[in-house]
């Protein structure tokens, strides 16, 4: 595998030889109760597995399948939730940004600003967030093949950014499903940057429920252990006390209780990968 940069977000390094970190949260802010306890749910969880966390929660889902969806608070009370998390528990922070505009005020409050998936070709977006200062996490489009992700990191190397991860989250298979190809962590890999595995994503159903996604959380354990196996930096999840309940993306979220176990196994692949 190539070797890849080591950087700091917020209090966690990641890259070169540090161990496996944890993207994780809800998919979006339900509340500041909610958001707050989650967070706090997984600080103890790491802490407990010595995994390094990085949380992550949308104070707006901008490409929900339906206009009627729940889309989160908005950037205001969103960033002050976020921003308490981050304050209070010492919490490197990443959320989503959708517009050019969106960056200045959130790299002001979190640590690492997140491009999705269906906007990772949007220049002035990637400019903006690379002039940010902050640590840039993309998410590779469904319909981009793992090689054209190079010319994202063009994109974001010349317009300054020095901290970048790049993040597999499956690509289109027929209609309202999708599949991860594991060549692309080799392949994105060979730039140079860390490189992430959203896992629940890569089981999401796009619009598989007609007005909504579905999803196939039964799948989250195995398809991790095969991300791991194969090298990558960091693990994504989207994470859920109650996700039947969950008022984005529940269908393919983790549930909470399911996550230590699976850290711990997680560790043990990647220990046995890395001798």
């Amino acid at each position: 595998m190539h070797p890849t940069r080591e950087f700091s977000i917020g209090s966690v390094l990641v890259g070169g030889n540090q161990p496996l970190f944890l993207i994780a949260g809800p998919c979006v802010i339900e509340s500041p109760e909610h958001c707050r306890f989650i967070a706090t749910e997984l600080k103890s969880i790491a802490e407990r597995c010595n995994v390094p966390l990085i949380f992550k929660a949308s104070f707006d889902k901008a490409n929900r399948t339906s206009s009627g969806s729940f889309r989160g608070p908005g950037t205001h009370q969103g960033l002050t939730v976020l921003g308490s998390i981050r304050e209070d528990l010492r919490l490197p922070v990443l959320t989503d940004i959708h517009e050019v505009e969106q960056v200045k005020p959130v790299a002001a409050v979190v640590d690492c600003l997140q491009i999705p998936a269906f906007l990772c070709r949007q220049t002035d977006l990637l400019v903006a967030a690379g002039k940010s200062g902050c640590a840039v996490n993309v998410k590779k489009g469904q319909f981009l093949a793992p090689w054209d992700m190079e010319n994202v990191v063009k994109k974001l190397e010349t317009s300054g950014c020095q901290r970048t991860l790049l993040t597999e989250r499956g690509t289109s298979f027929g209609y309202n499903n999708l599949v991860v190809d594991v060549r692309s962590f080799p392949v994105m890999r060979q730039w140079g940057w860390p490189v992430v595995y959203d896992v629940t994503h890569s089981l999401q159903l796009p619009g598989g429920q007609g007005t909504a996604s579905g999803g196939q959380s039964q799948f989250i354990e195995y398809l991790a252990r095969a991300g791991v196996a194969a090298g990558i930096d960091g693990l994504f999840l989207e994470v859920h006390e109650n996700p039947a309940k969950a008022l984005s993306d529940g269908p393919n979220a983790l549930q909470l209780d399911r996550l230590e176990p699976l850290l711990r196994t997680l560790k043990r692949v990647h220990a046995a990968v890395k001798d």
